[in-house]
């Protein structure tokens, strides 16, 4: 398998060009030499000079050209803009999806090690109709049983939401038992192959101190009998736990905590460990991971934007056998 690593620069209305630039003056030269970015050559040198940055960029048409350079080496996917950052939405889409097709398209070759997206706006991914890169990926490498999982990730602790963008009105609906069981069987080998550790897992109920486990609550319908099989699967499993106090202390006790819907765990996650986090898919036919956080088009030409889960990236990346 190549070393080389692949960004893909994502939304072009974000930040993304401001991390790239704050990351990439930070890692050292044997890095950067690994390092290719996906994007608009023409795009990222116009926000670079809207941002007052400097900064020497190749062009190049295929990663397998090898150019070795401490520069930053762009993979070119021509954009048509006139303000390089107010690109209308259609184009936008065309852009981000031609982007991570490329991407996903060298991964499973092999060409490189691994993929980092920046962020984008899920919106974006609409067409095609996924709900965000998670899902677009995971359908790319033809994922059945909803094996793909998302796993919110630093050195100390991680957390999984078993449902990831939907509308909190749907959450009951979309939780099952079987959902349960793919999706923690997924994550118990995952992260054993990726971490090499056999993680212990706790598991949220869904409702405020588990419905007080009535008879006809999710923990007991569907939880708990799934947290009971997955036991006999030999998984190192406890819950459900209480969602309102797991994150005061008791979270120290678990590798990963997995709860029913997105904000359930991403919010205390993030309280907790503000930018300190990336966002890993496991469970797909090659490493993808990006940062944990949104493209922020309140922050962009503030120069103000954090690029420390952009760094954390490349790092973990970097550092995966």
């Amino acid at each position: 398998m190549s070393n080389k690593i692949i960004i893909v620069a994502g939304d072009p209305n974000s930040i993304n060009s401001e991390i790239i630039y704050k990351a990439f003056k930070k890692i050292d030269n044997k890095t950067k030499k690994r390092l290719y970015l996906i994007g608009s050559f023409n795009l990222i040198c116009r926000q670079f000079k809207k941002l007052n940055y400097k900064s020497k960029v190749i062009k190049i048409k295929n990663i397998e050209d090898n150019i070795i350079s401490t520069n930053l080496k762009i993979i070119d996917i021509p954009i048509n803009f006139k303000n390089p950052f107010k690109i209308n939405f259609k184009t936008s889409s065309k852009y981000v999806l031609k982007s991570l097709n490329l991407a996903h398209s060298l991964a499973e070759k092999k060409k490189v090690k691994g993929i980092i997206n920046c962020p984008i706006d899920k919106n974006l991914l609409k067409v095609s109709k996924k709900i965000g890169v998670t899902e677009f990926l995971a359908s790319k490498c033809k994922i059945k049983n909803s094996t793909e999982v998302m796993l919110i990730h630093n050195k100390k602790f991680s957390v999984v939401p078993l449902t990831t963008h939907l509308d909190i009105k749907n959450i009951a609906k979309k939780i099952t038992s079987k959902l349960i069981i793919q999706k923690l069987k997924s994550l118990n080998k995952e992260f054993k192959k990726i971490f090499k550790i056999k993680p212990k897992i706790g598991v949220l109920g869904l409702n405020p101190h588990n419905a007080e486990l009535k008879r006809k609550s999710e923990e007991v319908k569907i939880i708990i009998p799934a947290i009971s099989k997955l036991k006999k699967f030999g998984l190192n499993i406890y819950g459900p736990l209480v969602a309102d106090t797991t994150f005061v202390d008791n979270y120290k006790k678990y590798d990963v905590v997995v709860g029913m819907y997105h904000d359930q765990v991403l919010t205390p996650f993030k309280t907790l460990f503000h930018f300190d986090a990336i966002n890993v898919t496991l469970g797909l036919r090659y490493l993808r991971v990006s940062p944990d956080h949104g493209p922020a088009i309140d922050l962009i030409g503030k120069n103000k934007a954090n690029y420390l889960s952009l760094i954390e990236c490349i790092k973990f990346i970097k550092l995966k056998k």
